[in-house]
């Protein structure tokens, strides 16, 4: 606690907090459904995506999240697109797009800027990276994640569990899959500027998994998994300031041990 106290005495750890935080409740609300449809792998495809998409902004002189935010949110629609009308299974688009988008993110930096502090700062992700627009948009997302889970959480359900079924009851299960996907976009987009590129996934995809392994019931995943993913990112951001470590690796590795002793707790269950 009085490391969090003596973190909280800095404005720049302070917006990192309040950014960290927010998308950590958005990775989790949206990486329950994305895990269960087997889909989860979309928050790493998007993060290599937004690391090209920042690469050439970088090199245009650009803004990065005016860069970013249409060109990966193009690529969820484009993955969706792929996955449902061509011959390319879902994971296979990701695959293709993801590695597609890094190695020309690379070869721009390489041509231009050169491979430098910024160039890891994309890649890792950095605390130092978050502004006061980081915020406003990271509020404005989490309001619009809230706001939409809650109106459409019944045709989210049914796509999640049964899109055939649900497609022919009436649900409209194309619209809900691209919902997804463009949250998920503005997500990935806001969380890769501290987590990193080829971190970010590890927010979409742990705190579901630990979840899954508490808890049965669709709605009880959700509110598990989003105060473990909360949890998780402040007691890795405290760990970072306090070792001088990373800070998107250290949220990592906290959901990891996490995930372990939720398994653990799970067999435990099961075996009782």
């Amino acid at each position: 606690m009085s490391v969090l106290r003596e973190m909280l005495s800095y404005s720049f750890l302070v917006r990192a907090l309040t950014v960290g935080v927010l998308v950590s409740l958005c990775s989790a609300l949206l990486g329950v459904p994305l895990v269960l449809k087997r889909y989860s792998m979309i928050g790493d495809g998007l993060s290599h995506v937004g690391f090209g998409a920042l690469a050439a902004a970088a090199a245009l002189n650009a803004a990065p999240l005016a860069v970013a935010i249409p060109v990966v949110v193009a690529a969820a629609f484009l993955l969706l697109r792929l996955s449902s009308a061509s011959r390319i299974r879902g994971d296979a688009a990701i695959a293709m797009i993801s590695t597609g988008a890094l190695a020309l993110g690379v070869i721009i930096i390489s041509l231009s800027t050169g491979m430098n502090t910024e160039t890891g700062n994309y890649l890792f992700g950095s605390i130092l990276a978050m502004s006061e627009g980081d915020v406003r948009l990271s509020l404005g997302i989490t309001a619009a994640v809230l706001l939409l889970f809650i109106v459409f959480y019944n045709p989210i359900f049914a796509v999640t569990f049964d899109e055939t079924f649900a497609r022919a009851t009436g649900t409209p299960a194309g619209a809900c899959n691209a919902l997804l996907s463009l949250l998920t976009a503005l997500t990935v987009v806001v969380g890769m500027r501290m987590m990193g590129s080829l971190l970010i996934s590890g927010l979409v995809i742990f705190p579901a998994l630990s979840a899954m392994r508490l808890c049965r019931q669709f709605r009880h995943v959700i509110i598990c998994a989003s105060v473990l993913s909360v949890c998780c990112f402040i007691v890795g951001t405290v760990i970072s300031y306090a070792l001088a470590i990373p800070t998107g690796a250290s949220v990592v590795c906290v959901n990891i041990l996490v995930l372990l002793g939720c398994f653990g707790l799970g067999r435990l269950r099961e075996r009782g």
